[in-house]
């Protein structure tokens, strides 16, 4: 499988602000539903209320349960300057993000600087309140720099809080830029799925936003089964392609993180539908299946788990179950109960979906690469369920509308959708 040439034109489309939604819908499953089958042209209209109606019986539902943290934080100079910082990625004393939120003062992390210019050196701090009425001290001090990059040490008191306590306690939800307003408190409920668990992410996975306890209760009424796996959003998921050749464009790097149990799911059920939740599900099952193709190549594990932006477009493409049970296999030797990695992965048309049979996604940005997903899943009518979300008022981005894309003909209640 080769890469041919991609031109950026292809992912144009004229967004209007007034059609980025400001706020989530209320309450969550009121948001609209776009159901669209590009294989035979079918096209519905609903609420997510809805949206299990859609979803075959007997089917798989993979959910990405990360947790947005408070990765926020507005200090203020002695002289009254304001310094926003938003945490991007742990260096130490752990790399590792989950087990990087769990280390106490002192800890340094990359972050980008809002009015760096006006931070040249020195310590800035902030107060902050944590359980009951307890007052704590936050600080950060730059300790290097790489291409707009900064290295930031933070500390604080007292010093056996974590570092997600801390920034629980001090930051702000990161809503994303295109979101033109200030977090309020209901963001910390609304920007934030019902299942997250973990946390991880300076974005949310926000296919997963639209779902409330009530559509899962009524899984079982279908016999879909949920699975979770981890993706960690990094801030790296808004960067747009700015390339006329997309070849040309760097994917940037997130921790994903499957359970064995989860990774057994999948391979113990080859006849059932997989139906994702979200873009950044597709690129954790797709990235899984890389690792086991490199093990069964017979590169070492801890070689083999980082999955890079073309290795889809190159070698031979074994079969799923192949690779599970190479992944399973390596996992068992190694005495680990998950399969821990990282994926720079970027799906473009062309691509061959191993793990994705349908798709709930959101409405996504011209020139990102989320649209090349979606394309590279629907083909070019993506245009057509696009167009069709303009021209009849959908909402779109991140608190915006959802859409169910389904990649073959999947028979639904006796009809072809």
């Amino acid at each position: 499988m080769s890469i041919t040439e991609i031109h950026l034109s292809d992912f144009i489309y004229d967004l209007p602000q007034q059609k980025i939604a400001m706020f989530p819908a209320e309450p969550r499953d009121s948001s609209r539903l776009l159901v669209y089958n590009p294989n035979n042209d079918f096209l519905a209209e609903d609420i997510f209320e809805n949206v299990i109606e859609y979803l075959p019986h007997d089917s798989l539902l993979i959910f990405n349960e990360t947790r947005v943290v408070h990765a926020r934080m507005i200090f203020r100079k002695p002289t009254g300057g304001q310094i926003e910082v938003l945490c991007l990625n742990p260096v130490s004393p752990s790399s590792e993000i989950e087990t990087a939120f769990q280390q106490t003062s002192p800890v340094i992390w990359k972050a980008y600087v809002g009015n760096a210019k006006r931070w040249k050196s020195g310590v800035l701090k902030m107060d902050f309140e944590y359980g009951n009425q307890h007052r704590g001290i936050f600080q950060v001090r730059q300790v290097g720099r790489k291409e707009g990059i900064f290295f930031l040490e933070f500390s604080w008191e007292p010093e056996e809080l974590t570092f997600s306590e801390v920034l629980e306690a001090a930051g702000k939800i990161p809503l994303p830029p295109y979101i033109r307003r200030k977090a309020i408190p209901a963001d910390d409920i609304r920007y934030q799925t019902v299942y997250a668990r973990c946390d991880g992410s300076v974005a949310a996975p926000t296919a997963g936003l639209h779902f409330t306890e009530e559509i899962l209760q009524h899984l079982p009424k279908k016999d879909i089964q949920p699975l979770n796996l981890i993706l960690h959003i990094g801030a790296g998921t808004f960067k747009p392609v700015d390339q006329d050749d997309v070849r040309q464009h760097v994917m940037h790097t997130e921790e994903i993180i499957v359970k064995c149990e989860t990774i057994e799911r999948l391979l113990i059920s080859p006849e059932k539908l997989r139906i994702v939740v979200g873009t950044t599900g597709v690129r954790t099952l797709e990235s899984l299946y890389q690792t086991g193709k490199k093990l069964l190549q017979g590169i070492p594990l801890h070689r083999a788990v980082h999955t890079n932006q073309w290795d889809p477009y190159e070698g031979n493409l074994p079969e799923t179950s192949m690779a599970l049970e190479a992944i399973l296999d390596a996992l068992d030797k190694e005495g680990q109960d998950a399969f821990r990695g990282t994926t720079s992965l970027m799906i473009v048309p062309g691509y061959q979906f191993k793990f994705t049979d349908i798709l709930i996604t959101n409405f996504h940005q011209p020139r990102s690469t989320l649209l090349m997903l979606v394309a590279a899943f629907c083909g070019n009518s993506w245009r057509k369920a696009y167009n069709y979300a303009l021209d009849h008022q959908f909402r779109f981005l991140s608190y915006g509308d959802a859409c169910l894309f389904f990649k073959n003909n999947v028979q639904l209640n006796g009809i072809a959708v």
